[in-house]
């Protein structure tokens, strides 16, 4: 069924909820995790901050997000594979996807509706339009309902 599960981090409630049912699933299936944490370089052009010392820090914030789904990993009994890597977020996910032949991918979800969805835009949404493995979503601990 599924060997590969990717679940893209970034350190909020809706990517911890999905790191949780990935290994869950990965242990139902005895499957492997890839976590993976992508430092957005659309953000870093449009700043214009030290550009190095702000790559650094991402990196750094990155490789303590993947190293903390390893840690859940051991607990859980499921073999995690981790990666840092740069680009646009919906672009990484897919191509990282594409070169380990993921079998089915797990991302969070903020559940933004109406406007704010759409001026906002979703790595999630994105990701779902074009890519041609599976994805489940979750719908993560801040990202409340509301109401219509």
């Amino acid at each position: 069924m599924y060997d590969t599960i990717l679940v893209p981090l970034d350190g909020s409630g809706p990517s911890d909820a999905a790191l949780d049912e990935a290994l869950d699933l990965a242990q139902a299936v005895d499957a492997t995790v890839h976590a993976l944490y992508i430092v957005d370089e659309r953000v870093l052009h449009a700043t214009q901050l030290d550009a190095g010392g702000l790559v650094r820090a991402y990196e750094k914030e990155g490789d303590r997000i993947v190293s903390k789904a390893t840690e859940a990993g051991e607990e859980a009994g499921v073999e995690v594979v981790t990666a840092v890597e740069h680009g646009s977020p919906h672009r990484g996910i897919l191509r990282y996807a594409d070169e380990h032949d993921v079998d089915l991918i797990v991302m969070g979800t903020h559940g933004r509706r109406g406007l704010e969805r759409y001026l906002i835009g979703s790595v999630t949404e994105r990701v779902l339009r074009m890519s041609d493995t599976p994805i489940l979503t979750i719908r993560g601990e801040d990202s409340p309902m509301e109401s219509e």
